[in-house]
């Protein structure tokens, strides 16, 4: 029988414990790790040979940065190590980075055990395992000025604030919006930072 050593990256450590109480009633699983300090999954990964990173995406203080630049950085370095993202922002943005930068499988922590191991092996005998999007709207993707220019007004500021922090004037502003309102098909500030929301453009507040 195969058998698979998981790392788990994740900042909650109740739901941790609860999923390595979960996978150690199966076979399938040799070892199952857990690890909160960012800086030792290099040394986890060679010295446990790890086969499977499952990682969440707001890692919370553990990280500046989220878990998909880490996954992406893990995967330019490691060749064998498949990873999975498992989490509960399940939002299109994050979904289409992730299959960008090669992850093998995108999950929403709300899975069930037998769906979970299922899609384990599944990505271990080297699948990729992604929810079906055959319903969804596909937009074009912003740009990293345009998310940056909706984290700002989402924020609540002030269009002028927004252009000076941004050094750019309200003119140049205004046509930015405009690319905005176009990609996501609507026709005001209040619309384009619902909308945003919903596809995950705006980062979810802690």
């Amino acid at each position: 029988m195969f058998l698979i050593n998981i790392l788990l990256v994740d900042d909650h450590s109740l739901f941790a414990k609860s999923l390595s109480v979960t996978l150690d009633e199966y076979n399938e699983i040799e070892q199952f790790y857990v690890t909160q300090d960012i800086q030792s999954i290099d040394k986890i990964i060679c010295d446990r040979n790890i086969d499977i990173i499952l990682m969440d995406i707001n890692l919370g203080k553990l990280s500046n940065i989220d878990g998909l630049e880490i996954a992406s950085n893990i995967l330019e370095k490691y060749n064998d190590v498949k990873i999975i993202v498992l989490t509960g922002y399940d939002l299109p943005v994050y979904r289409h980075e992730a299959k960008k930068i090669g992850v093998s499988g995108f999950l929403n922590k709300n899975i069930s055990p037998n769906e979970l191991i299922t899609s384990l092996i599944y990505v271990f005998h080297g699948n990729t395992c992604f929810p079906k999007e055959s319903n969804e709207i596909i937009i074009e993707e912003l740009t990293s000025m345009e998310k940056k220019i909706m984290q700002l007004i989402s924020s609540g500021k002030k269009r002028k604030c927004v252009a000076d922090e941004l050094y750019m004037s309200e003119r140049t502003l205004s046509n930015h919006l405009q690319h905005i309102f176009e990609k996501l098909d609507v026709s005001s500030v209040v619309e384009a930072v619902t909308k945003a929301i919903q596809l995950g453009y705006i980062a979810p507040i802690c």
